[in-house]
């Protein structure tokens, strides 16, 4: 009696031990893991290319001042040289007041950023990018053109002076915040995610211009002669090179395309503004300018390809 007593201790003893030994044997079943949860925060980097759409209104900067001689009576005008005949009064006319075109031309845009997904918050992302918009031609001849009014209130019809073939070319880098149209804090692969974004930035232009005395009026002034040589007919003006540099501001619209978690393919427009950038003239040791015309408001709008991998 005794030993089945004892027996039925043993057993039910075991029976409450075997769990134990169970469970120290797999602890790990209870230890939190810390991987399962994801934040969202991701390091982006990104390249794109595409086509850009340059436009800007072209202002005069001149400061030249031609001298006539006008007879009020029959409206005859003469050019200045030295004293007016009898019958004519001394009259001006500022260059700056001609107008000029527009330029507008289609080239090729590429760009690369780096950046900051937000952790909790993954719709939002920070992005330090830069961007290169390639050689915008401006050629145009006359360049100077239309009516120019004299300081006596005379006019002169269908003036036209000087021809110019121009280049311009502009880096921008930018900050910008983005922020991505889905839910949860993982971006959903195989899922189109719209996105909009906007920015400041730093803008560098280079323009490279050649400008032509067609006509040969401008040669009798000394102040533009330093920018030039004489060859007895017109200034052969000197090529010139100007870099102007701007605040830029920029936004974008746009969607991405989720290969997997952490490649995505991207397709978006950008619009870039720069205030004002210059062509001037310039001497044969680049110690002397002067400005000559600018374009002013000018829109890059330029529409992109790119990846970005987000890890």
């Amino acid at each position: 009696m005794r030993k089945g007593v004892f027996g039925l201790i043993v057993c039910i003893s075991a029976l409450n031990v075997a769990p134990v030994l169970a469970n120290w044997q797999y602890s790990g079943e209870y230890t939190y893991d810390m991987n399962e949860y994801d934040s969202g925060e991701r390091i982006s980097v990104s390249v794109r290319g595409g086509a850009t759409y340059a436009f800007a209104k072209m202002h005069n900067d001149t400061s030249i001042v031609f001298a006539y001689c006008v007879n009020s009576g029959t409206g005859e005008i003469q050019e200045w040289g030295g004293a007016c005949p009898s019958g004519f009064e001394y009259a001006t006319a500022d260059l700056g007041g001609l107008g000029l075109g527009k330029m507008s031309q289609i080239n090729f845009a590429a760009g690369a950023s780096i950046g900051w997904v937000l952790p909790n918050t993954p719709q939002w992302r920070l992005e330090l990018g830069w961007d290169r918009f390639s050689d915008s031609d401006y050629n145009e001849t006359p360049l100077f053109r239309g009516d120019i009014m004299l300081s006596n209130g005379e006019t002169i019809s269908n003036f036209d002076i000087g021809g110019v073939q121009s280049t311009m070319a502009t880096d921008i880098i930018s900050a910008m915040i983005f922020y991505d149209f889905f839910t949860g804090t993982v971006k959903p692969a195989h899922s189109v995610i719209p996105y909009v974004g906007l920015g400041f930035g730093y803008g560098d232009t280079k323009t490279v211009m050649n400008f032509y005395d067609n006509t040969g009026d401008l040669s009798s002034f000394n102040i533009l002669q330093q920018f030039g040589e004489y060859n007895g007919a017109a200034i052969d003006f000197y090529k010139s090179t100007t870099t102007t540099t701007n605040i830029a501001a920029v936004a974008a619209l746009g969607f991405s395309f989720g290969i997997n978690r952490y490649l995505f393919v991207d397709m978006g427009a950008r619009i870039s503004y720069l205030p004002r950038v210059k062509y001037q003239l310039v001497n044969s040791d680049d110690s002397r300018r002067m400005d000559w015309f600018s374009a002013k408001n000018l829109i890059y709008t330029n529409v992109m390809l790119g990846l970005r991998m987000e890890f």
